[in-house]
């Protein structure tokens, strides 16, 4: 079956002129980016709509605010908002707006208009140096819904016949889209140099026969995409309209796949970049551009001229700023308002117009004599550099050949020791990114917790006058970092795990937050074994204080309890309440650091785990065997139970201020322990400086909590976090 051909671009003619004599006018919004100005708009004006600013002439809100013809609304319905050109109809011409027409058209080639859609202008910008606008213009179709029905969707713009915008006639241009011999047509009906109705008609033809690879992305030549550009003698215009056919229709096994819309659009030159997909799916191109595309406005001063030289300009001579200049429009009548060269601005408003940096626009302004750009005001200079002097209008050199000999060779010796340094220089970054791969870099990059310090972030630390103290780990080092107090710990070499073992140890620890836990603020991973950073706790530890030669500082029963109260529910936390179990390994005084009120704050837990385990430190490294498990001792495993032991000679030390000592029979623990299976007291035992009779109560269940802890059955031995709260309960009762 075939389908009766369409009318042709004569027969379409009148419904375009009808739907253009009927079209009202509409009303406003405008969205714009102005050139960047000290000034844009006039004083108490305003000068942005959402984020889109308002240059004068344009201008919205009180009157004064922009010239006639100049108003633009901004609409806050809009997210962001959206500005619109503004209108007053005065004598039942004056319009600024975007129409849309849908018709039907039958297999008699009938037609009747259906709707017709009127909608102020929205501006996408203006340039005042231009002096012109766009504005979005909507798409027109013509699309088979059916066998024999078409709907032809018509659009126009008509600007008022008597305001300052006109069509661009050069900087549009006219586009159409169809795979089946579709014709588009722009008919314009008034001129505004010559104010009489006349019909201009600009058509092109888009033609593959429904056949998609003839086409081809990007050329708008006639295969699926056609386009036209108005006659140079083309007068400025003010309304148009857009209309299309079909002089051939697809057969009606093509409804509903390729093709079955064409279409038309007046469109700024070289915006639309055709492409197939365009000719697919109903309405696809309408929908693609469903706000519009955008069209070129000229915009002048309509309603004045020029003053001639030495005249005083008219009253309401629009080009106000300092540094401007008026010159004749070039579409249409009136004029338009510049900056002078080497000023750039808006030249309607005072002092819009600024001097430029001429040196920032080398492809306009340069120096063709060799020199160096200078700006200045009004202009900018090219004095020859140091060494050179002006001959013939060009930079030429001054300096002997003889001092250059000398200066070349002082220079190549210079360069060679300087490609010396730099070879130097690249080993040692080399080495240095070698290093930080190694120890697991790439893996704590990923930590948001930990900080990587750069080697030179330290460098200022790691002097034997700041060592604070050394051990089986290494030395541990106070300083500052970014003003904050640190201590850093500087481990044997090759004592650490590598790499990605290491660095998820790091990144565990970093993630333990605790009041009653030091934390580890981040480490150097530039050098052969890394360094770990921690914050700094001012009082030294609890074995400091308690064994300290010389300044032992006294430690009443409250502030002892509260040690180890807070030191057990730190140790707590980490067994059961960290996102990971973490054992210590390491528990006694010397690892329990106490700030300036006495606060307990657990160090080097997990110092076991990230130590490379190795027989020649296995018995000096990986833990202090006078408070060591003993299961652990004999079975090599570490487990929660182990710290619950070591924490149980810590309480011994606390109580009774004297130091536990590694032997077959630890004196200090087997005094304790002697003394309970007899059920004796241990009031000798403990801290003269503590041990008053109304202290002994307290006293009691400490040593029963410690000598619970040290039960060689594991099973015996209490959780840490039983251990807290009874120690919680003992230093509230202390408060009652």
């Amino acid at each position: 079956m075939t389908t009766p051909s369409h009318s042709n671009l004569s027969q379409l003619l009148p419904m375009l002129l009808f739907l253009l004599l009927a079209a009202a006018a509409g009303s406003d919004l405008i969205m714009f980016q102005a050139a960047a100005a000290a000034e844009i708009a006039l004083p108490g004006c305003p000068d942005k709509c959402g984020d889109v600013s308002i240059p004068y002439p344009f201008g919205m809100g009180k009157a004064g605010c922009f010239l006639p013809g100049f108003e633009v609304t901004c609409n806050a319905s809009f997210q962001p908002p959206r500005v619109f050109l503004a209108y007053t109809p005065g004598d039942g011409n004056a319009t600024l707006q975007i129409k849309q027409s849908v018709a039907y058209s039958g297999a008699d080639n009938s037609a009747s208009e259906l709707s017709t859609e009127q909608a102020p202008l929205e501006l996408m910008d203006v340039s005042v140096g231009k002096a012109e606008a766009r504005v979005y213009s909507a798409v027109m179709s013509y699309c088979r819904t059916s066998t024999l029905d078409r709907l032809l969707k018509i659009t126009g713009v008509q600007l008022d016949n008597k305001g300052p915008f006109l069509l661009s006639v050069t900087r549009n241009v006219l586009v159409g889209v169809g795979a089946w011999r579709s014709e588009v047509a722009l008919v314009t009906e008034l001129s505004i140099a010559s104010n009489t109705s006349e019909n201009f008609i600009l058509y092109c033809l888009s033609d593959i026969n429904g056949i998609l690879r003839y086409a081809s992305n990007g050329s708008c030549t006639g295969r699926g995409c056609c386009q036209a550009a108005m006659p140079p003698d083309t007068v400025p215009l003010t309304v148009f309209l857009l209309g299309v056919q079909r002089q051939v229709d697809p057969e009606p096994e093509y409804l509903g796949g390729i093709s079955p819309c064409s279409y038309g659009m007046l469109v700024e030159t070289s915006w639309y970049n055709f492409s197939t997909t365009d000719l697919s799916g109903y309405e696809g191109m309408s929908n693609k551009f469903s706000r519009g595309v955008p069209l070129v406005i000229d915009f002048a001063i309509r309603t004045g001229t020029c003053p001639a030289a030495g005249q005083q300009p008219a009253k309401g001579y629009a080009c106000l700023s300092r540094n401007s200049y008026c010159a004749n429009a070039t579409s249409g009548k009136g004029y338009i308002c510049k900056c002078d060269e080497h000023y750039d601005g808006n030249p309607y408003v005072p002092n819009g117009c600024q001097d430029i940096d001429e040196c920032k626009l080398h492809e306009k302004y340069n120096c063709s004599n060799g020199g160096t750009c200078k700006n200045r005001l009004n202009g900018y200079d090219c004095p020859c550099g140091p060494g050179m002097t002006t001959k013939g209008g060009k930079c030429t050199e001054i300096f002997p050949t003889v001092a250059k000999a000398v200066v070349g060779a002082v220079g190549g010796l210079l360069v060679l020791a300087l490609l010396s340094f730099i070879i130097i220089l690249r080993k040692e970054r080399r080495k240095t990114k070698e290093f930080y791969r190694k120890n697991g870099g790439p893996t704590l990059e990923k930590a948001k917790m930990i900080k990587i310090y750069k080697k030179e972030d330290l460098k200022h630390i790691l002097m034997s006058s700041n060592v604070i103290g050394k051990g089986g780990f290494g030395e541990v080092f106070k300083g500052f970092v970014d003003k904050v107090e640190v201590a850093v710990k500087k481990p044997i070499t090759g004592n650490l795990l590598e790499s990605e073992q290491f660095a998820n140890e790091v990144i565990i620890q970093s993630q333990v937050i605790h009041r009653n836990i030091v934390r580890l603020l981040g480490c150097c991973l530039e050098v052969d074994t890394p360094m770990l950073v921690y914050e700094f706790i001012s009082k030294g530890s609890m074995d400091d204080i308690l064994h300290g030669e010389g300044n032992k500082e006294p430690l009443n029963l409250d502030v002892r309890l509260r040690i180890a109260a807070e030191s057990a529910h730190g140790l707590a936390y980490m067994h059961s309440q960290a996102h990971i179990k973490i054992l210590h390994g390491d528990v006694k005084p010397a690892n329990i650091l106490l700030d300036e009120n006495f606060a307990p704050k657990i160090s080097d837990f997990g110092i076991s785990r990230l130590i490379a385990r190795d027989k020649e430190h296995a018995a000096t490294v990986i833990g202090d065997r006078t408070y060591m498990d003993p299961v652990y001792l004999q079975t090599g495993l570490l487990t929660e139970k182990s710290d619950v032991y070591s924490f149980g000679v810590l309480i011994l030390e606390l109580i009774s201020r004297k130091k536990a000592t590694y032997s077959d029979n630890n004196s200090l623990v087997s005094n304790f322990l002697d003394a309970h299976k007899k059920g004796e007291k241990a009031t000798e035992l403990f801290d003269k400086d503590i041990a008053a009779t109304e202290n002994l109560e307290v006293l009691d269940n400490l040593t029963e909590i410690a000598v619970e802890c040290l039960n060689l059955d594991v099973d015996q031995r209490p959780s840490m976090t039983e251990v807290a709260e009874r120690l919680l309960i003992l230093n509230r009762s202390r408060k009652l």
